[in-house]
Parts: structure tokens; C-alpha cells; sequence
């Protein structure tokens, strides 16, 4: 062993540091307590609601590729402390005089870019420290921070919304997830030279049993690649399935259901979110990523295409369940699938380039939704396309397999 060599404490501080950094950019799932309000304090229409979360979501998507290329070159302890700079400030902006500018700038601009620059570094650091078998479950436990801050997030909003109203709200929380992101920022970084990763030696291989990338790949390199435009459209398909019946659960369980504590639901959903992101993390380690993802892509097209006869609390519970589920899994998959097939030296910046998917999928899935609404009076029409989507993208799970060397880039082969 090196004498370079941590303690296997050392590599898991890396872990849940990293998750307790997602825990504080994780209050994006949160905007719905935000936006109800901004519409009952401040009389913002619903639409102008959603500006600064719109803006959030793909300020968040296009801030991951800077995020992920400094990452590989000055490490996450920096990047991260450099997100807490920009949370801080654009919640201090969104409070300084909660008008719809303001708060679209602060949120919208300076937040979102907090939460690319943040989300890009975690999970490519952490999973360095342990082995390629090991990677789902890491990804996973890191992203699951994300996906389940709502939990706390939500009623600690609404406490402060009542208490403080939104100007105090945006202060406080701006001011704790300042200082929380500066303190584990410090926690966060690459092993040394040397480095022996933990987790043991890898299962005998079945086959599907992930496996490191011998060649790390380029993100020019990578875009050569026909699997990165597979991940990518399947990161979409994934993502916006998941993302629409986030963007509208408490509607959904109003005209459905007549149920009128939706909020549950969004917390439920939280809850499955994150445990999702851990499991199939996981499973992907024992099953292979493609045939995982099949597996969600599967149960998220049966899932949206029941999801019109959910008309009960019981019902709906599920439907949440299985959604959140699902679209936690691709939070941790694709990371762990780029990583295994294009390496990990390039791997923040890789990964960013993947995420671009999410952004855009953080449009279609709400607005499809929206519009089948506007429409028809029916989610039904949303569900459908949704569950069409779905069902593309476990086709595309079962013949997405890693690069194999015939299919590196011409300029990168042997020849002579």
C-alpha cells in the first residue's frame, strides 16, 4: 500500500461532504413553496412564478460544463467554495427587494449558477476514492443529497416564508447555505499520487459487471463517440419524465384526485428521489448500467401510462413512489455510465457535457405537461408522450454498450 495511502475515513468524509453540499443546492425542488409565496405575499401571477426557476434550471444545466472543466483542473474544494460565493449572493439579491428582477437574477442567474459549479464537483471527486464496482453506489449516496433536500428544505421554507416573510426567507437561507458550503468545501479533494482505491477487488465479472474505461477520453474525443448521444438522449427522456410530474404534482393530485395536501406528495416524492438515486446506484454496480436503466425506463413507461387512472391518495402515493424512483436512478446512473465509458481524468467536464440533457429536459416535461393541460382539461396527453419517450429510451438501454477500442476516434487508433 502507498505511503500516500488515506484512511478509508478520509474517503468517505469525501462522500458525505459531498452530499451535505448537495443538501443546500438541493432547495431548487423546493421552489414550489417559494412560488405559492410569491403569488399570496407579493401577487405574482402563477407564470411569474416560475421565471426564476426556469431560469434556475438551465443557468444550472449550462454551468455544469465550466463547473466540470475547472473541477479537473484546479479540483472541487475551490469550485465548491466558489458556488457558496455565488449562492450567498444571489439569495442576499433575491431578498435585497423581492421584486420579480431581483429575484430572477439572484435565484434564477446567480443560483443557478451556484448549483452547476457545486453539483459538478462532488461526485467526481468521490468516486476517484473508491473502485469502479463501487461507483454507482458512491454516485448515488453523493447526488441523493440533491434529490432528497426538499425534505428539509420544504417545511423549513414554509416555516420562514410565515415567520419572516420572503425577504427574510431568502437572508437566512441564503446565510446558511453560505456557510455550510464554505465548511465542507474543505473536506473535498482528489486522492493522491499513489493512491490505491478502496472497495477490494472486483467481483468475478458476469458479463455486465461495470468496468473502468482503459482510455480517458476527451470531451472532444467523448462527442465522437455514438454513445454519447445515446446517454444523452436517454438522460433526457429519463430526465423529463421525471421533472414534469415534479413541476406539477401538486396540480396533478388537485384535478386528479381532488386532494388538496399535495405537498405531501412532493415530500414523498422527495424521499423516493433520493432513495432512488442510492439503490439503483447500487444495483447498477451488480446488474450493469444499460441493463439498470433498462429496468427504470421500463417501470417509468408502465408508471406514466397508468399515471391518468390514479384518482386516489393511494394511488397517487404510488405513482409518486415509482416517478421519483425513477428519476432519481438517472441521477446516479449516468454519471456512473460516463465515468465507466469514457474514464475519470476527464470526467467532471465529460459528465457536464451529458447533463446539457437535463436542461433541456427541465423544459420539455413541464411544458408538455402544461400544454396537455391548457388544452384538455387532462394531464392524459403529457403521460402518453412521456410514456412513448420512456419506451424509446429502454430500447436504447439495451444496445448501448461501452466504447470498445475499433470505436475510438480515428485520430486516437494505431496505424502503420
Amino acid at each position: 500500500m502507498s505511503t500516500n495511502q488515506p484512511s478509508l475515513t478520509t474517503a468517505w468524509l469525501k462522500v458525505f461532504a459531498g452530499t451535505g453540499v448537495n443538501l443546500c443546492l438541493g432547495v431548487l425542488y423546493t421552489w414550489s413553496v417559494f412560488a405559492a409565496a410569491l403569488r399570496s405575499q407579493l401577487g405574482w401571477s402563477a407564470t411569474e412564478s416560475q421565471f426564476p426557476y426556469t431560469l434556475a434550471c438551465l443557468i444550472f444545466a449550462a454551468s455544469m460544463i465550466p463547473g466540470g472543466r475547472l473541477v479537473d483542473k484546479i479540483g472541487p474544494r475551490w469550485v465548491v467554495t466558489v458556488g457558496a460565493l455565488f449562492v450567498g449572493a444571489g439569495m442576499y439579491i433575491s431578498g435585497a427587494s423581492v421584486t420579480l428582477t431581483s429575484i430572477t437574477i439572484g435565484f434564477g442567474l446567480f443560483v443557478g449558477i451556484a448549483m452547476g459549479l457545486g453539483y459538478a464537483a462532488p461526485t467526481p471527486a468521490a468516486v476517484k476514492w473508491f473502485q469502479p464496482h463501487k461507483r454507482g453506489l458512491i454516485a448515488g449516496l453523493v447526488v441523493a443529497g440533491f434529490g432528497g433536500a426538499s425534505i428539509y428544505t420544504a417545511p423549513l421554507t414554509n416555516y420562514l416564508l410565515t415567520t419572516y416573510g420572503v425577504k427574510g426567507t431568502f437572508f437566512y437561507l441564503g446565510s446558511l447555505f453560505f456557510i455550510v458550503m464554505i465548511l465542507l468545501a474543505q473536506y473535498l479533494s482528489v486522492p493522491p499520487a499513489g493512491y490505491i482505491p478502496y472497495g477490494g477487488p472486483p467481483p468475478k465479472s458476469n458479463g455486465s459487471t461495470p468496468v473502468a474505461s482503459k482510455k480517458d477520453y476527451s470531451p472532444a474525443e467523448m462527442v465522437k463517440t455514438p454513445q454519447f448521444y445515446l446517454l444523452w438522449l436517454m438522460f433526457l427522456f429519463g430526465a423529463s419524465a421525471g421533472l414534469m410530474i415534479i413541476g406539477h404534482l401538486a396540480t396533478i393530485s388537485n384535478v386528479q384526485g381532488g386532494i388538496t395536501w399535495g405537498f405531501v406528495l412532493v415530500a414523498v416524492l422527495a424521499i423516493a428521489n433520493a432513495g432512488g438515486r442510492i439503490f439503483f446506484g447500487w444495483l447498477s454496480d451488480k446488474l450493469g448500467r444499460s441493463k439498470t436503466m433498462f429496468v427504470v425506463f421500463a417501470i417509468q413507461a408502465i408508471n406514466m401510462f397508468l399515471f391518468a387512472t390514479y384518482t386516489s391518495g393511494a394511488t397517487l402515493l404510488i405513482g409518486s413512489v415509482l416517478t421519483g424512483a425513477a428519476y432519481g436512478a438517472c441521477l446516479s446512473l449516468f454519471p456512473s455510465a460516463v465515468f465507466d465509458y469514457f474514464g475519470l481524468k476527464n470526467g467532471g467536464l465529460n459528465y457536464s457535457f451529458v447533463f446539457t440533457a437535463w436542461g433541456v429536459a427541465a423544459l420539455i416535461g413541464p411544458i408538455i405537461a402544461g400544454r396537455a393541460l391548457d388544452l384538455t382539461q387532462s394531464y392524459q396527453g403529457g403521460y402518453t408522450i412521456s410514456a412513448i419517450l420512456m419506451i424509446v429510451a429502454a430500447i436504447l438501454a439495451l444496445i448501448t454498450k461501452a466504447p470498445k477500442p475499433l470505436e475510438m476516434p480515428m485520430d486516437n487508433r494505431v496505424t502503420g
